[in-house]
């Protein structure tokens, strides 16, 4: 019987993931399987990767029911941030930087940490808005951008379906918009540095879960 079991996707590789906590790592959560998982015994159960809009979103009762089961639920990164932020009063715990921005209010919609990937491999095909916001701001903040280039790259940025968010796309569209050698610096330094907000907060939630997993004896 598992007793760690992790819904895991593209926000990170499945290699990593394993090297910080052993656990029973399964596809991105869909209705039903947070129930399924506290049926096959699962002590901890860690919500990280889900589906949003080709099946069923993982639903806030079955959430609570399995902590009403004694279950310890940690959600981050992506769809475990959003559930986090909804339901930490009632006993989910959220964990790592976007979880933060959804509970206070600084991120609302779904569509921050929606992307497109590999069904087989869960390589990400398209980049989340989150991250997108995230290294537009270091960038701004390096010099590396003036405000006002940052301001119109994200509105690029957010101007696209989720799908088609990749950098390529993005800094295209602000081509006549941005001063051009800063959509030069840019385009370098997405090349070499760009943030991965999701795949941070998912190392910081296993890590939690690992200790989590020690403290419960499970380790």
């Amino acid at each position: 019987m598992p007793a760690i079991v992790v819904f895991l996707g593209p926000s990170l590789r499945r290699e990593e993931a394993a090297a910080i906590v052993p656990a029973s790592f399964r596809p991105p959560v869909a209705r039903g399987d947070i129930l399924d998982a506290a049926a096959d015994g699962a002590r901890i159960i860690g919500v990280i990767d889900g589906v949003f809009f080709q099946e069923c979103s993982v639903g806030h009762r079955e959430i609570l029911e399995v902590i009403r089961q004694g279950i310890r639920v940690v959600g981050a990164s992506s769809m475990g941030a959003l559930r986090a932020a909804e339901l930490d009063t009632l006993g989910m715990e959220g964990v790592g930087e976007i979880y933060r921005l959804y509970r206070d209010g600084a991120l609302v919609s779904d569509d921050e940490v929606a992307l497109v990937f590999d069904p087989d491999t869960f390589e990400p095909l398209s980049e989340p808005l989150v991250n997108i916001r995230c290294t537009i701001d270091i960038a701004r903040s390096e010099g590396v951008i003036s405000g006002k280039t940052a301001e119109q790259l994200f509105e690029s940025a957010r101007a696209l379906y989720f799908p088609d968010r990749t950098y390529d796309q993005i800094c295209g569209n602000a081509r006549g918009l941005a001063d051009e050698g800063e959509l030069k610096r840019f385009e370098e330094f997405v090349s070499h540095h760009p943030f991965d907000q999701k795949a941070d907060d998912a190392r910081n939630a296993l890590v939690r879960i690992r200790d989590l997993a020690a403290s419960m004896g499970l380790l």
